[in-house]
């Protein structure tokens, strides 16, 4: 299965687990709690969906890579107890507690998350020694005398052996406790991951067009070459911040993290390409409405690669303004939010009390761990316009309901901001259909458009949102309905997932 399915089977799993009945005890007992062993080949994102599952789920997550660790730092260390048996006095071997359970007691400690996820990679790769404590974990859960806690699920994950010579397959008796999970690489999947986390749009765009080059694994006489999904997003970002700094990826920069030469030198080729038709069609005018006859004849006299070069850039734009929309629009709720508070008691240090609300919450969520990167930054931007506020009522007007209308006034400022910033992606998306119509019509160009947007989060939030009759007549056209509503549905399901730890 793809990685998007294990992910869900994976919070099934762990959902599952973790419902307990009406005595407060758990509706699978800890021992039919079988741990999860997610097998499938390196860099396809088995590491990062457990974040966020743990984070969607508001539970802890205490990740470690297996290979790291010998027999004694795993199960813990010997020492001498004298104990009585029988009358008789002995002396006994005991362990201190695992390293890798105390870290499990340590951060129910730090976050105050009773019930968990500890994820351990690599597990197939276990040295000699620890194999046979391995085993015994995953089969009872126990290292040496010390047992996980009640409430942490185990998943495990593994490198199938024709991607890592070191690995040792499990036996019988222990698959026969596991619920295992086989993951494969798989574009479409990543592809909507892709949008979700901002990938450079050159990288989404070039594997769209050679798909075969997403994720390859070859044996040759000089060695492994390889190119890998984690390959692909360590790249985007480099690429990204090489833009903002000026600088230049070239082949040997490609080479670097997909260490294919085939594949490097032909995505270094494209992205050339790419930021040149960046050059030449002006993307950014379209977008505003401006093009003439001489672009139009450009474009129709390309080559359809190019044809989709430039409705990637053009959808690369879009995709910033849409996702620029999202953060604004969350963050105006956010803010919302916090000013009803101060609404109930309108004078001006309640609205002091309402900021250091928005301080503890970020600071409580941050302690548990449950704040994705996106979710910290919208509220530290309504904590930030909070105390703003603040400052500009203080001192200057000390009647409530004037400080009150201030404050409106402020928040009316703040809305009408995000107003026209709505306004002007709107403007941007029909001119985007205007420029498509004027040069292909309702041809595959315009049917690939119209798939980008449905298959971007962001895009697909934003038309929800506002609308836009170009889209509906296209989308609707082009017999995109069902695959639109697919991702509504998707989009409502996660939607209160993504505000998970914001109060």
């Amino acid at each position: 299965m793809d990685i998007k399915r294990a992910k869900q089977e994976i919070k099934d799993a762990v959902e599952a687990y973790l419902i307990k009945n009406e005595y407060g005890e758990y509706e699978i007992p800890a021992i039919r709690q079988r741990p999860v062993l997610l097998m499938g080949p390196p860099g396809i994102g088995k590491t990062q969906i457990m974040e966020q599952i743990a984070k969607e789920m508001g539970i802890g997550l205490v990740s470690y890579t297996i290979t790291h660790h010998t027999r004694q730092s795993a199960v813990g260390l010997p020492f001498i107890r004298e104990k009585e048996y029988g009358g008789e006095s002995c002396s006994v071997t005991e362990y201190t507690m695992s390293e890798i359970i105390g870290s499990v007691y340590e951060k129910m400690e730090q976050t105050g998350c009773r019930e968990g996820i500890l994820f351990l990679d690599e597990i197939n790769c276990v040295s000699e020694t620890l194999a046979p404590a391995m085993l015994q974990f995953l089969q009872g859960k126990t290292f040496g005398t010390h047992r996980l806690p009640d409430g942490w699920i185990i998943v495990a994950a593994g490198n199938p052996p024709e991607y890592n010579k070191s690995v040792r397959e499990f036996d019988v008796v222990t698959l026969d406790r596991l619920k295992k999970i086989d993951v494969e690489a798989d574009f479409p999947a990543w592809k909507e991951y892709a949008y979700r986390q901002g990938i450079h749009q050159a990288v989404i765009s070039y594997l769209d067009l050679r798909r075969e080059n997403f994720y390859r694994m070859e044996n040759t006489v000089d060695g492994r070459r390889f190119a890998t999904a984690r390959g692909w997003e360590d790249l985007s970002r480099l690429i990204q911040v090489y833009e903002m700094l000026g600088k230049t990826v070239d082949r040997d920069v490609v080479y670097q993290y997909i260490q294919h030469r085939g594949i490097a030198k032909d995505f270094a080729n494209y992205l050339e390409l790419y930021y040149k038709y960046r050059t030449d069609y002006k993307v950014e005018d379209i977008l505003k409405g401006i093009w003439n006859r001489s672009v139009l004849e450009k474009i129709q006299s390309a080559s359809f690669d190019e044809h989709l070069s430039v409705i990637s850039l053009i959808n690369a734009k879009l995709s910033g303004m849409f996702k620029e929309c999202y953060l604004a629009d969350a963050y105006i709720g956010k803010l919302h939010g916090y000013l009803i508070c101060y609404r109930e008691n309108r004078s001006v240090t309640m609205l002091d009390d309402v900021r250091a609300l928005a301080e503890k919450d970020l600071e409580e969520q941050r302690h548990a761990e449950l704040l994705t990167r996106q979710q910290e930054h919208i509220l530290l931007r309504a904590a930030d316009t909070l105390s703003r506020f603040s400052r500009n009522i203080k001192g200057e007007i000390s009647a409530p309901d004037k400080a009150f209308d201030e404050v409106r006034d402020m928040f009316a400022g703040e809305k009408e901001e995000l107003d026209k910033m709505i306004s002007r992606t709107s403007e941007a998306l029909d001119n985007a259909f205007r420029f498509l119509e004027d040069a292909f019509g309702e041809s595959q160009e315009m049917v690939s458009f119209v798939t980008e947007l449905n298959a971007g989060y962001y895009s697909v939030w934003f038309i929800k949102e506002n609308g836009s009759d170009l889209y509906y007549k296209y989308n609707k056209g082009l017999l995109f309905d069902e695959r639109h509503e697919g991702v509504v549905r998707q989009m409502d399901e996660v939607e209160s997932i993504l505000n998970t730890g914001i109060k």
